[in-house]
C-alpha cells in the first residue's frame, strides 16, 4: 500500500481529481449496463496509463501493455479490425521500443530517471505526415472494408491517426497531442454508435475515451510546460 501511494505521490489536484472522477463514472456506468470486467480492466489501465503520459512518465508503458491486450480483446467482439490489428501488431511492440527510445540518455531529465524531455516537429515534417495521414485513412478504410469490417471510415480514421500519435510519442514529439485529441474525438464517436446503435454493452470504453479527450487537452499543455522548462534545448 505504501508503494501504491508512493508511486500517485506526485500527482498533482487535476490528476487526482479526474482519475477519481472517471472511474467512479466507470463503475457506476458499468454497474448500471453490467459491463464485461475485461472492458473495466481497458478502461482502468487506460486511463491511468495517459496520465502517465502526460506527465512524461516511462511507467505509462507498463500499465499500456495491460491496456492494449485487454482492449484489442473488446474491439474484437464488435469487429473493429482495424482497432485490433493496430492494438496487438502495432501498439504491442510499441510498449517495448517506446521503453527504450524513452530511457535512452539524453531523452530522460538528470534529475527524474522516470520524466524525459520532449521536442517539436519542423514544418516540413508536419506537412510530410499530414500527407501520409490522408493517403493512409483513404487506403486503410477499403482495406478493412474489404475484409467486412464495421464502420470502417472512423475505424479506419482511428487507427491510423493513432500509429501515427504512437511513433511521434515514442520518439517525445508534441505534436502527437494534437493527433490524440483528433483520434479520441473519433473514437467516442465510433463507440457510441457502437453501444448506442449496435447493442453493445461496453460503456466503460466509452467512458474512458472520454477521460483520454479530457487527458490528451491537459497532456499538450503539461508537455509546453516540460518543454520550457528543458530550456528549449531541442
Amino acid at each position: 500500500m505504501e508503494r501504491i501511494k508512493n508511486y500517485f505521490a506526485d500527482w498533482n489536484l487535476f490528476e487526482k481529481l479526474w482519475l477519481l472522477t472517471s472511474v467512479v463514472l466507470l463503475i457506476i456506468a458499468s454497474a448500471i449496463w453490467k459491463s464485461p470486467w475485461y472492458g473495466f480492466v481497458a478502461s482502468i489501465t487506460g486511463m491511468v496509463c495517459v496520465v502517465l503520459v502526460a506527465k512524461g512518465r516511462i511507467s505509462n508503458y507498463w500499465w499500456g501493455i495491460v491496456n492494449v491486450l485487454f482492449y484489442a480483446f473488446v474491439a474484437y467482439q464488435w469487429k473493429l479490425y482495424g482497432e485490433v490489428m493496430l492494438n496487438m501488431i502495432y501498439f504491442l511492440p510499441m510498449q517495448f521500443i517506446g521503453i527504450y527510445l524513452w530511457t535512452r540518455k539524453g531523452n530522460r531529465k538528470e534529475d527524474n530517471k522516470d520524466a524525459v524531455n520532449v521536442k517539436f516537429l519542423s514544418n516540413k515534417s508536419r506537412w510530410v505526415w499530414f500527407i501520409v495521414t490522408i493517403v493512409g485513412v483513404i487506403t486503410y478504410r477499403y482495406i478493412l472494408k474489404f475484409m467486412g469490417g464495421n464502420l470502417t471510415w472512423v475505424d479506419s480514421m482511428s487507427t491510423v491517426l493513432s500509429v501515427i500519435a504512437m511513433l511521434l510519442m515514442a520518439k517525445l514529439y508534441m505534436e502527437q497531442w494534437v493527433l490524440w485529441i483528433i483520434v479520441d474525438i473519433v473514437s467516442i464517436i465510433m463507440w457510441f454508435i457502437v453501444i448506442f446503435k449496435q447493442g453493445s454493452n461496453d460503456i466503460g470504453i466509452l467512458i474512458m475515451w472520454i477521460a483520454y479527450t479530457i487527458n490528451a487537452i491537459y497532456g499538450f499543455v503539461n508537455w509546453i510546460k516540460l518543454y520550457k522548462e528543458n530550456d528549449n534545448r531541442f
